[in-house]
């Protein structure tokens, strides 16, 4: 992919047990050799090829891939999935924008509604916002846990650091399972900045057509931002392994950040070695004896 001599997502990839500083990445391109109307071109002729490399997962049916976005408000979740994954065969794949766990979800552990939501054998699943939201909004409102009912957990007091820790753990394994079981995983977070943040919710609020993206409720939340970015970091250390790595784009450049992640989807389906399936002797045969009788037909007068 002519990308990849422009674009190496792996730099962008949380080592296994690595110390995450939000501080210390970048949320901006800061290259040379990129801009705009470059990186939308990379992007258009690398969509083709993730499609058909899509058709190959599809046809072998051994695999499925499922891909975590994570972000603050306005980093551009959204926008990504319009933007990469338009390429795609949409009968092979699937959104999941997870919102308020409902009453029905609060009686099921945390989990529950995620695992409804993977991919089949031979698919991709994309959830905007994810299993993490129990690490993360959770850890920001932990009265939010409460609604779960979980034994032993009666007050906010009890979810304590031992309780987060458990919760991380949790997630790895259910991620580890996922992975053995024949599920590629691939996490990123949007690392957008809280200057770049103002900007587009002030964008949301002047622009008529975006109005319905912004509610007050935003504001409460960015008043928490040092919060939520603890939370991150803290997810982002725990649970970023060798089988379920996480990336940690940088996302005020929307361009950009669609081209890091296209980048690091491309290059894993290239280390899966995907290709049509083989067929046997006797699937060969059946083939030629199809085409005999195919030409041996009478055309219709």
């Amino acid at each position: 992919m002519e990308r990849e001599r422009f674009v190496d997502a792996d730099k962008y990839k949380v080592k296994p047990k690595e110390a995450v500083k939000l501080s210390q990445w970048k949320t901006d391109y800061e290259g040379d050799r990129l801009n705009k109307e470059i990186g939308t071109a990379l992007l258009e002729s690398g969509r083709k090829e993730l499609a058909e490399v899509q058709e190959k997962l599809y046809a072998q049916n051994r695999y499925s891939i499922l891909i975590i976005l994570q972000a603050m408000d306005a980093a551009g979740k959204d926008s990504a999935i319009k933007h990469i994954m338009t390429g795609f065969n949409p009968i092979g794949v699937n959104v999941h924008s997870f919102k308020t766990p409902s009453a029905q979800e609060l009686d099921h552990y945390y989990l529950w509604r995620h695992v409804l939501a993977l991919p089949p054998r031979g698919e991709i699943a994309i959830h905007n916002r994810s299993h993490y939201e129990n690490v993360l909004v959770t850890r920001v409102h932990p009265e939010y846990i409460l609604n779960e009912r979980i034994p032993g957990i009666d007050s906010v007091d009890k979810i304590d650091d031992k309780f987060w820790k458990r919760r991380m753990k949790q997630i790895n394994h259910f991620e580890k399972s996922l992975v053995l079981n024949g599920t590629i995983i691939l996490k990123f977070f949007l690392h957008v900045s809280k200057k770049e943040q103002k900007k587009r919710f002030l964008e949301r609020i002047d622009d008529s057509t975006k109005n319905w993206k912004f509610s007050l409720g935003d504001i409460r939340e960015r008043d928490l931002w040092d919060d939520y970015q603890n939370a991150y970091e803290k997810a982002l250390s725990a649970t970023s392994t060798k089988y379920a790595p996480w990336f940690i784009v940088p996302s005020d450049d929307k361009w950009y950040s669609r081209l890091v992640i296209a980048a690091a989807i491309y290059q894993q389906f290239q280390n899966m070695h995907i290709e049509y399936p083989t067929l046997s002797p006797k699937e060969k045969d059946e083939l030629a004896r199809g085409r005999v009788h195919l030409t041996s037909e009478k055309e219709a007068s």
